[in-house]
């Protein structure tokens, strides 16, 4: 997946709510809903979105399904804002470089 994908999935906060709890590792849908405001079909959902974005894998385990930050599709995300802050600094150093050379 892109990282277009992704950064569209972690626009809601909902979402960003659902990797954070992921940090500490793989769970079920119901872990990941307990103490939520949203039902637990809206979770699945909201699971849905990110894994066909690209940042959570599923592994089906007995009856149920655990979820997991996929590394490969954080790390896809991760570079494109490697790229993004490196071409910022560089147009900031060019910026000042010409300030410089101005005064």
């Amino acid at each position: 997946m892109s990282y277009e994908h992704a950064i569209t999935a972690l626009a809601d906060p909902t979402r960003r709510v659902i990797i954070d709890r992921l940090r500490g590792g793989p769970m079920a849908v119901g872990t990941i809903a307990n103490g939520m405001d949203i039902s637990r079909p809206a979770v699945s959902q909201h699971l849905r979105v990110l894994s066909d974005a690209g940042l959570l894998t599923v592994t089906p385990s007995g009856n149920r399904r655990l979820y997991a930050i996929a590394p490969d599709g954080v790390d896809a995300l991760r570079k494109y804002l490697d790229s993004l802050w490196d071409d910022a600094l560089g147009a900031f150093a060019r910026a000042a470089h010409e300030k410089a050379k101005g005064q």
